[in-house]
């Protein structure tokens, strides 16, 4: 069977289809409203992060494996798309900017996953603690470069993006990426991933190649990754080469694990609270960032398992 995808997704892949395509349409037909700007970019906010998190935890939830550089492969899509929209937007129809748009993004995510690729193929042997160094060396390599680099702006950032991110572009692409993602691993070839997690030596003896899964999660995750960077290049209209570092990734990785790793649902649910609790507590000013911390060594401390468990294991 192609898929078997579990709760909260239907039971059969042309349902799962028929969930996107609903998930789509009314994600585009959302963005014909008239919003608060406020709200409205902290809901896009929600959907880069949704993305982000569904996308990382094919790799650390799913995988197995311990990734601290999903920033730089961000910082990837985003100026690759950004800087293809500054390009060729000029020279593009106004009707066909939408077009220019969907292809600076898979652009973006491309280039990501060939990121992921160079530093999967030689790194993912390790494990543990030593590829969470290597990635997050990879991430902060990327910042560097991107820092040093004038045909991106420098250190003084991209300018002048044009807004094309809009509510139904970011979760439509959320939708579809966790349709990819929650589809992939309930496949008879995606349990292989839950396999190299569960025990690497047992799953060599089954005949599955351990690198060749955990190098397609990092490809697969590399590019949602990217596509998460062209969205938010063409949302904040400005990137700095400070808006990719370690803590970037942290939070990212903190979506994961506080839903539950191994979890999609869970995961969203998690992207959707860590957007909006900064927000929240921005009454309280310059506390804000300590009150945020520590609401989140609290929740980790109750809940290690992650604090939304509602969904099933892939594996289950």
């Amino acid at each position: 069977m192609a898929a078997d995808l579990k709760f909260p997704f239907p039971a059969s892949l042309n349902g799962a289809k028929r969930w996107l395509l609903v998930a789509v349409v009314l994600s585009f037909l959302l963005s014909l409203g008239h919003y608060n700007r406020y709200y409205l970019g902290v809901t896009i906010d929600i959907g880069i992060n949704i993305i982000l998190a569904v996308s990382l935890n094919l790799i650390n939830g799913y995988t197995g494996q311990f990734s601290l550089g999903h920033a730089g492969f961000m910082a990837v899509g985003a100026y690759t798309a950004a800087k293809f929209s500054l390009v060729f937007a000029p020279g593009v129809p106004e009707p066909l900017r939408p077009l220019l748009f969907l292809v600076a993004l898979l652009l973006g995510g491309a280039v990501a996953a060939i990121a992921g690729l160079a530093v999967g193929v030689p790194s993912l042997r390790l494990k543990g603690d030593y590829l969470a160094i290597v990635t997050l060396g990879f991430g902060e390599i990327i910042r560097v470069i991107v820092q040093n680099m004038e045909a991106v702006g420098a250190a003084s950032g991209l300018k002048g993006i044009p807004k094309y991110t809009t509510l139904g572009w970011t979760f439509a692409l959320a939708s579809a990426t966790v349709y990819v993602v929650v589809s992939l691993v309930n496949s008879t070839y995606g349990r292989g991933f839950v396999a190299v997690k569960d025990d690497e030596v047992a799953a060599s003896s089954m005949g599955i190649n351990p690198v060749r899964y955990k190098v397609t999660a990092f490809v697969v995750g590399a590019f949602f990754a990217g596509i998460a960077g062209g969205l938010y290049a063409h949302h904040k209209q400005f990137l700095s080469p400070t808006g990719f570092d370690f803590l970037k990734s942290i939070d990212i990785v903190v979506m994961v694990i506080l839903g539950g790793m191994g979890r999609t649902a869970s995961v969203v649910v998690a992207a959707v609270v860590l957007t909006l609790l900064p927000e929240f507590l921005r009454q309280f000013a310059d506390y804000r960032m300590i009150i945020y911390a520590l609401l989140i060594i609290g929740l980790m401390m109750a809940r290690p398992q992650g604090l939304f468990t509602f969904g099933r294991r892939a594996a289950a």
